[in-house]
């Protein structure tokens, strides 16, 4: 995995993770790409006035490629960089530019993530072929972009108190939901220092695919076999704590990694929505957890795929246990946030009388049968007035970059060698 991702990310969020101090190594590991070219001033394209020569190109597929972001291949980067001549001309005409010390900044700040001085940084990347302005005029696009965006369209993009009001489902209009993908990470106490570092390896990747894939390799989940993907979620089902870290993320985006008894949880964000169906605030939490000895043995998920089968609501199950220990058997309610983190993540998933087996406890010795009986709503507010209003911006401010760019390159003249 890459040992430091998510540059575009950490200019957005401001997010300060710490990296290995083996980066230094990944700086010197790469080779300057071979770029076809016939001078390397001359156009390789040409964005209405403005030409993107093969020096350009090249040190922008260096700099990704030293860096470990997505889209380090030639076809991704000239797309990129015909966008950002477009961006560039968008603001050169209405006057925006990144102020020098934001982006000096910015850069102090990223190369902090990497236990580097500013002046480590770019000697690191000089020594790897790519020129300190090459990394400047990356960073100061970025952040002007962002700037002209908001004062372009923040005034459009603000929701009103009625839409944040049925974002968090109170009134009879719509609600807020989230896409996710998760991983779910066993871990006993053997394993805890290396899921831990595998965990942090994990939140730095910055694709939905890379994800998917270490999501089949690594999640204990059973939503592995689906890369991790989970449905639409109601912003009101998940955990209050969660609530707000989901929201402030961006499509794309890793939560850091969060514990849980017995595994290491990671979701990342693949769509935010608002829906025409409300969904209230949860005031209490009803659910029953049967607890099966033998772990995720193949007997005992057998046997719980048995029981899922015969019965159909969680009165059923004081029946099963009927007989037996008194502590096999768990039903409880309790408002969200007095439900253990896991079970908390796991009910946020089910309708009512459906079953998860993905838990366990007593070091993976016993399986987690847990059903959710009931949810009982309110008009709660555990998910603050700003987060919500701040998620719901964010999300049409993409889509209004989103649109203007496309309306850009298609009124352009764009000719490429």
């Amino acid at each position: 995995m890459q040992l430091i991702s998510g540059f575009s990310r950490f200019l957005r969020s401001g997010w300060h993770k710490p990296v290995t101090p083996a980066l230094a190594a990944v700086f010197l590991a790469f080779s300057a790409p071979q770029v076809s070219a016939q001078s390397l001033f001359s156009p390789a394209i040409r964005v209405n006035q403005d030409i993107v020569t093969w020096y350009e190109l090249e040190q922008r597929l260096q700099f990704l490629n030293v860096l470990g972001l997505p889209g380090g291949n030639e076809a991704d980067v000239r797309e990129a960089l015909i966008e950002e001549k477009l961006r560039k001309q968008a603001m050169r005409e209405a006057g925006v530019e990144a102020a020098p010390e934001a982006v000096q900044l910015g850069i102090d700040e990223f190369a902090s993530r990497g236990q580097l001085s500013t002046e480590q940084f770019l000697q690191l990347l000089g020594e790897a072929g790519v020129d300190p302005e090459t990394v400047r005029d990356y960073v100061a696009d970025q952040l002007a972009w962002r700037d002209y965006i908001s004062s372009r369209y923040l005034s459009q993009a603000r929701p009103t108190e009625d839409e944040i009001d049925r974002a968090l489902g109170q009134t009879g209009g719509g609600g807020l939901q989230v896409l996710l993908s998760e991983i779910i990470i066993p871990v006993n106490p053997q394993t805890v220092a290396q899921t831990e570092l595998l965990a942090e390896e994990i939140s730095r990747l910055e694709t939905i695919e890379a994800f998917s894939a270490a999501a089949a390799q690594y999640s204990g989940a059973a939503t592995r076999n689906e890369g991790g993907r989970l449905d639409w979620l109601n912003i009101s089902n998940l955990p209050p704590a969660l609530q707000p870290v989901i929201l402030g993320l961006q499509n794309g985006e890793i939560t850091d990694p969060i514990s849980l008894p017995n595994a290491v949880a990671l979701f990342q964000l693949r769509g935010l929505r608002e829906v025409a169906t409300a969904a209230p605030r949860i005031s209490k939490l009803d659910y029953a957890a049967y607890y099966l000895p033998g772990g995720r043995s193949a007997e005992t998920l057998a046997r719980a795929a048995a029981l899922r089968e015969e019965i159909d609501t969680c009165d059923d199950l004081y029946g099963v246990a009927k007989d037996q220990p008194v502590e096999v058997l768990d039903r409880i309610e309790a408002s969200p946030s007095e439900v253990p983190r896991d079970f908390a993540v796991e009910l946020a998933k089910l309708d009512r009388f459906e079953v998860s087996t993905n838990l366990t406890r007593n070091n993976g010795q016993t399986l987690v049968f847990l059903m959710l009986c009931n949810r009982v709503r309110d008009l709660g507010e555990d998910t603050s007035r700003a987060d919500v209003a701040n998620a719901l911006a964010q999300q049409r401010l993409q889509a209004f970059a989103s649109s203007l760019v496309e309306q850009l390159r298609a009124d352009a003249t764009i000719v490429q060698e």
